[in-house]
């Protein structure tokens, strides 16, 4: 028998030496490793002196786009993102808009107490970047910081040209601007600024109407809509594909002259034909009550003989009704073959009652509310919502626009805030507080 294959003792023991050699190097780098990283400087935490690259995943990175961006982008803190995206969540929104910007901390102390998880913040792109290239952000730095903290979801709606992206400002009237690549670079700015905290875009506002949104060369234009909408829609989902993608919500108006106004359902009509639908994620809807509940179809016959403001019951039309206008849009996309939901980006009742002076010709619907029928409108409102199962987010108009505003009546906007002019809370305040909010 030979000794083929086997290790004589000196070989082992010439082996163990190397073994425990190698065993002891490998301890001593470990140790020297963390005793370099233990005694390196750290990167302060809350440092805003340099720029920190914004948080976003790494499958949500977008290609390079077709233009530079020439808006300054510095990101601000950032903030890990919802722990459900957005746009994973079929839960029911509840939201409300704010004038964020005035005691930031105090009203999302308010938006909390009314049980809220979404606010809209409106964004005036003219005030934020009056000259190309030179974005304002301080106060939205602020809003994101806070709402960011409190976990609270935020729609932007993002309007509004200046009159640097304009050939044509029409005497101070809102419109688009001449190349959407201006607007996709602002939206773009925004998003990588505040990655996580930005969870809806509503593209645009109003743009079947001349003298609130679209004020264009082209005049109203579903096509013109489309435009915007389709480059914009391609830039989000590329930064963050989690964000809620929401068409401008139409005014609903019974004017159908195709200059000062397109009918909002004609509107949509058009929207869908060429395609909206698959550049969104939800159907933007406004319905400002007028003076009929929100159960009340504007073909109903309903009458309310004790009303000052007769349009609702003179001259019937879907524009008058809450229940009529949302649900009407929803056929609108059924007939299409599509099931995508509505956004609520706005809806409510005005009231005058308590408030000094009278509401502005037009809106004198707002004297017929009382502030008790206010409260019971608007939690009715939310509850036909939810009920209809094709509403996914709903956001009341106002929080606060009175006694931020001046509580003037003839600021129309203030006529339908929850909050009186000395800021005290409106009998709506304490309904929408207490109701139930199922998801």
């Amino acid at each position: 028998m030979t000794n083929r294959g086997r290790l004589t003792p000196q070989q082992l023991r010439i082996l163990g030496v190397a073994w425990m050699g190698i065993v002891m190097l490998v301890g001593a780098c470990t140790f020297l490793g963390i005793f370099f990283a233990a005694r390196a400087p750290r990167a302060p935490q809350d440092s805003v002196s340099e720029v920190a690259e914004p948080l976003i995943p790494q499958d949500a990175q977008p290609s390079a786009p077709d233009q530079a961006v020439t808006t300054e982008v510095a990101p601000a803190s950032p903030q890990l993102g919802p722990t459900i995206p957005p746009r994973q969540d079929p839960s029911f929104g509840y939201g409300i808009q704010t004038q964020a910007h005035v005691n930031t901390e105090q009203t999302l102390d308010q938006v909390q107490q009314l049980g809220m998880n979404w606010i809209k913040q409106q964004i005036n792109w003219k005030d934020l970047e009056p000259v190309r290239g030179q974005p304002n952000w301080d106060a939205l730095d602020m809003i994101f910081a806070a709402t960011t903290q409190r976990n609270i979801k935020v729609l932007v709606s993002v309007t509004d040209a200046p009159d640097w992206a304009r050939s044509m400002t029409c005497g101070g009237l809102n419109g688009p601007p001449d190349d959407p690549q201006d607007f996709v670079n602002y939206v773009t700015a925004l998003l990588r600024r505040y990655p996580g905290a930005i969870h809806a875009i509503e593209v645009w506002n109003e743009p079947n109407l001349s003298e609130r949104g679209w004020c264009a060369p082209g005049g109203l234009s579903a096509q013109g809509y489309i435009d915007l909408l389709i480059p914009v829609s391609t830039a989000v989902r590329q930064i963050d594909p989690g964000v809620i993608i929401i068409s401008a919500a139409p005014a609903p108006t019974g004017v159908d002259d195709g200059q000062i106004a397109i009918d909002d359902f004609n509107y949509t009509r058009q929207l869908v034909s060429l395609g909206m639908l698959n550049y969104v994620d939800c159907v933007g809807a406004h319905s400002n009550g007028i003076n009929l509940p929100p159960d009340i179809p504007f073909d109903a016959g309903y009458n309310d003989p004790t009303a000052l403001y007769r349009g609702p019951f003179d001259n019937p039309n879907h524009s008058w009704s809450f229940y009529s206008t949302l649900t009407g849009y929803h056929d609108i996309i059924v007939a299409a073959g599509r099931n995508t939901p509505l956004c609520v980006t706005e809806f409510g009742w005005p009231s005058v009652e308590g408030m000094p002076g009278s509401p502005p010709a037009g809106f004198e619907f707002a004297i017929d509310n009382t502030l008790e029928e206010q409260a019971a409108n608007i939690v009715r409102a939310f509850q036909l919502m939810h009920e209809w199962d094709f509403v996914w987010l709903a956001f009341l108009f106002n929080l606060d626009y009175s006694p931020k505003i001046g509580g003037d009546p003839q600021h129309d906007s203030t006529m339908w805030s929850i909050t009186a002019p000395d800021g005290s809370p409106r009998p709506a305040f304490d309904a929408v507080r207490d109701m139930p909010k199922p998801p």
